[in-house]
């Protein structure tokens, strides 16, 4: 009887004699000799050189934020929203860019994008890191101390929807000049045809995807609809249309497919639009400067739900 966890070998059957034993296996050779330098197993691999780490700050900021929305039932309903903050990069005291970003992993974020735009050759050339949230801003110093070669930075590209830009300052500037109607309305019954008439659009997004669409509306009737790459694209070539058109945004209601953040708040503002409406969420910044031009936004809007984020005022059910 074999003991537990062993297997007992089976008999022949009677009348067959038992075949000859098979001789043990070879020993495995390896493919590759250990004196050829290749290593024998992944737990053995050899290490890759330590790069030299630059001092960096530890400045994660709260990633969300709680305010009070309005939905289609009048109800109020605490909402997360996603924060949103601006950060200049300063390279040996050089003015860069400002970028803008949820804050969870600034250092990175710094020396990532001067990666990508390869505006440094290399992690070990940059001594420091070190963000300042009171100043929303970022220093970065490095050891040769003679900051970005102006070569790389002349033809340097912002890319599209990305949340990077340089003229986030100039804009700020000029947001406190800017005075939305305030005796204009917008009904519960005319935003759910706005949305119906989105829905029923022929648009590329639904043909191919990849890409955001924004429209310019009075009331529920749609009379531009732009789709591009960036959502920021479709923006401005519905600034551009309006400018060429001579047309006001104070009875108009502008809609996006992307996100409500602070630059699409201030776009919006700019052309004199009082209504903004997403069918997506909103940003921390983009709440603020809703409020303080007092915009009337509109998220997460689709079918016969949506989030009344500011502007209540404005809004009858």
């Amino acid at each position: 009887m074999p003991l537990l966890g062993q297997i007992e070998p089976l008999a022949a059957p009677a009348g067959v004699l038992p075949g000859p034993r098979r001789p043990p296996p070879a020993a495995r050779v390896p493919l590759f000799p250990p004196s050829a330098g290749v290593p024998q197993s992944l737990d053995h691999l050899p290490a890759e050189d330590p790069v030299a780490r630059p001092r960096l700050s530890d400045a994660r900021r709260p990633l969300t934020f709680t305010i009070d929305a309005v939905n289609e039932h009048g109800e109020a309903v605490p909402t997360r929203i996603a924060g949103e903050h601006p950060l200049t990069i300063y390279v040996d005291r050089q003015e860069l860019v400002t970028l803008m970003t949820l804050g969870g992993a600034p250092e990175a974020l710094t020396l990532g994008y001067l990666r990508n735009q390869r505006l440094v050759n290399g992690v070990d050339d940059i001594a420091a890191i070190q963000v300042d949230w009171e100043v929303n801003a970022v220093a970065v110093t490095t050891h040769a101390g003679t900051g970005v070669e102006p070569r790389r930075v002349e033809k340097r590209t912002v890319t599209t929807g990305c949340g990077q830009g340089t003229v986030f300052g100039d804009l700020m500037a000029d947001i406190d000049a800017i005075r939305l109607p305030a005796e204009r309305r917008l009904e519960q019954a005319t935003l759910y045809g706005l949305l119906d008439a989105v829905r029923h659009h022929e648009s590329i997004y639904k043909q191919a995807g990849a890409v955001h669409g924004c429209a310019l509306a009075r009331g529920a009737e749609i009379l531009m609809f732009v789709e591009d790459v960036g959502r920021d694209n479709a923006v401005d070539a519905i600034a551009g249309q309006m400018w060429l058109d001579g047309l006001g945004g104070e009875d108009k209601i502008f809609y996006t497919t992307g996100r409500l953040t602070s630059e699409m708040v201030i776009k919006t503002a700019q052309m004199g639009i009082p209504f903004l409406v997403s069918r997506s969420g909103l940003t921390q910044m983009g709440f603020e400067l809703a409020t303080r031009v007092g915009m009337t936004m509109i998220g997460r809007a689709q079918g016969k739900h949506y989030l009344l984020f500011t502007g209540r005022e404005r809004f009858e059910r």
